[in-house]
């Protein structure tokens, strides 16, 4: 496993490298991060992962500053899984150029975390249009947990570049709680909590199949999270997959959720 610092080292590694599938990470990686990596592993002939947590993304500098930094941890899983590479830049590596043209989200996309995150999406998709600049992969592996970022990342830069995204399922564990980096902010007694809201939502999905008044349904949902489990739910909705439109129709679509527990925002999607 080479690990990179910087711009020439990454230059120098990969020169001549092909078929090369890339993970981008902030670090903190879980089960989910490796499922992602396991995947590349096994796709393509060689596989980098970088771990940059990406300032201009977080609309909040407190949650910049308390996001989970584990790095020496992260690099022994790496080492374990046989990654060929690992990049490990700086802010300099990352933003040596100006941007020429700023990202513009469209009204209709701003919905779901990026109408009350302000400015979050423009980072993540500025973000990854430098670090596929950089790193020039064939492939991109990139998780569903974060779906309103796989589907903003493949509508504004995927037909920019000669590359892939590839798709991977959602990740939980025995409780059903998704994966998440944020995870490790919460005490045993939260986890167990969010489990549980977790199985709430997939047992209310099931229920939902006959019903026409599915966001009226879904308005009362919200009301009953906050009170049963003592958190703020801050959207709950039913969109379309394929464009992430609200709608009242099960077929090709999720349930979205974003909510605090304690000040911890979480985010998921059935």
């Amino acid at each position: 496993m080479k690990i990179l610092l910087n711009n020439s080292d990454l230059n120098e590694a990969l020169y001549g490298v092909s078929n090369l599938g890339f993970v981008p990470t902030m670090g903190s990686l879980h089960k989910g991060h490796l499922s992602l990596i396991k995947r590349s592993l096994k796709e393509c002939k060689k596989t980098i992962v970088s771990i940059f947590v990406n300032p201009t993304q977080f609309n909040n500098k407190n949650d910049y500053k308390k996001y989970p930094v584990n790095k020496e941890k992260d690099l022994l899983i790496l080492k374990k899984l046989k990654v060929d590479f690992v990049y490990l830049p700086k802010k300099k590596d990352v933003y040596y150029l100006k941007n020429k043209t700023s990202i513009k989200i469209n009204k209709k996309d701003k919905v779901l975390c990026a109408k009350f995150r302000k400015g979050h999406f423009e980072g993540v998709i500025d973000v990854m249009r430098r670090l596929t600049n950089i790193v020039k992969p064939r492939k991109i592996y990139m998780g569903e947990k974060d779906f309103q970022q796989l589907y903003l990342v493949k509508k504004y830069i995927k037909n920019k570049y000669r590359f892939r995204i590839v798709s991977c399922k959602t990740i939980r564990d025995k409780n059903k709680l998704v994966l998440s980096s944020r995870n490790v902010l919460l005490n045993k007694f939260e986890l167990i909590k969010a489990g549980k809201l977790s199985k709430n939502l997939l047992s209310f999905k099931k229920k939902i199949i006959k019903r026409k008044d599915i966001n009226n349904f879904l308005i009362l949902k919200k009301k009953e999270l906050e009170k049963l489990y003592n958190i703020k739910v801050e959207y709950l909705e039913l969109r379309n997959i394929i464009n992430l439109r609200k709608t009242n129709n099960l077929q090709n679509s999720k349930i979205f959720i974003a909510y605090y527990l304690k000040k911890i925002r979480l985010i998921d999607n059935f």
